[in-house]
């Protein structure tokens, strides 16, 4: 699956359509050659519609039509006949994704569920007949409603991967690699910064039938929740995840000041992200022995942790076990 097509922001055109014409018509048949005033109402205008699809994993599919028109009502007719309504537009996204008004970026909504529907542009109403027009006093009413005008917006999607983990951690801290081992997933690995540059799902088997889902989030740097590095791209991903796991390696210069600049950057982001339950896992550590551990150990924050090696399979298990307890807040 080449990276290029992880797509998680598009902005797009759209329009709804304009509700068609009230009919102004009068009711003419071979002895009624001056019947009553009976024009159908016009029809209404296409919507613009979001729909979830939990098929979808990126909003790629989007990025080749920047333009949305949905159909217009068409007018009424004699005998009051109803015109037939304008087509709608129905926008397939990943669950997890987020629509805003390009010029406000105010959220108008965003998907969570399979087939949920969320109407983004309504289109305009019909207008009515004349035969809405008549009265005692005006019996051949000339004139009927005109159809409203659609709306037109510019609208952004943002895709915020669904997942149960979110691997939080500097470049190179051997997230992707993690997620290799525990799941079936293959990010690309390699031994330079930002090898990741879209996020990975993968899913962890656990004891037997149970599961959940790890996303691997591209790398942050020390002022990402400014833009640097890969910043403001990828830190949305993590609103998402139930519980967030800190990755350091064991060879880190100061493992507790490392996972507080993580935790800064994701404060300085968002302070709500602060509030999910947080895990650390020292990686690499294949590199210790016991007693170097028992020293790092005095030394971490005070989080739940363990010391984890994905080369060699050491500590998966108890990590696992964390995880697991933390998804159903037993910790």
């Amino acid at each position: 699956m080449a990276s290029s097509n992880f797509v998680d922001y598009v902005k797009i055109y759209c329009q709804s359509g304009n509700g068609g014409a009230g009919s102004v018509h009068f009711r003419r048949e071979k002895y009624i050659p001056k019947g009553g005033p009976d024009g159908g109402d016009g029809g209404k205008g296409g919507d613009i519609i979001m729909v979830g699809n939990r098929q979808m994993w990126t909003l790629l599919h989007l990025r080749f039509d920047r333009h949305l028109r949905a159909g217009h009502g068409e007018p009424g007719g004699g005998q009051r006949s109803t015109g037939a309504d304008g087509e709608d537009i129905i926008i397939e996204v990943p669950l997890g994704t987020v629509a805003k008004d390009a010029e406000t970026e105010e959220v108008i909504g965003e998907i969570m569920e399979e087939g949920e529907q969320i109407v983004l542009l309504k289109g305009g109403r019909g207008g009515q007949g004349n035969d809405h027009y008549k009265s005692a006093t005006n019996q051949t009413p000339r004139y009927a409603q005109p159809g409203e005008d659609g709306l037109e917006a510019g609208i952004v999607f943002e895709l915020k991967v669904l997942a149960d983990v979110g691997l939080v951690g500097f470049p190179n801290a051997g997230k992707s690699t993690l997620l290799s081992v525990v799941s079936a997933a293959k990010p690309e690995i390699a031994d330079y910064p930002f090898t990741t540059i879209r996020p990975n799902l993968g899913i962890v088997a656990y004891r037997g039938q149970q599961s959940f889902v790890m996303a691997d989030i591209p790398g942050i740097i020390e002022g990402a929740h400014e833009g640097k590095g890969l910043g403001l791209r990828f830190l949305r991903h993590i609103e998402r995840n139930s519980v967030l796991l800190f990755m350091v390696p064991a060879d880190a210069d100061d493992i507790k000041k490392e996972f507080h600049v993580l935790l800064n950057e994701l404060k300085q982001y968002n302070p709500e992200l602060l509030d999910k339950q947080r895990i650390l896992a020292v990686s690499k550590s294949d590199l210790l022995d016991r007693e170097l551990m028992a020293e790092i150990e005095e030394e971490l924050p005070d989080v739940p942790h363990v010391f984890i090696s994905s080369v060699t399979n050491f500590g998966l298990t108890e990590l696992k076990d964390l995880l697991w307890k933390a998804l159903n807040e037993e910790i």
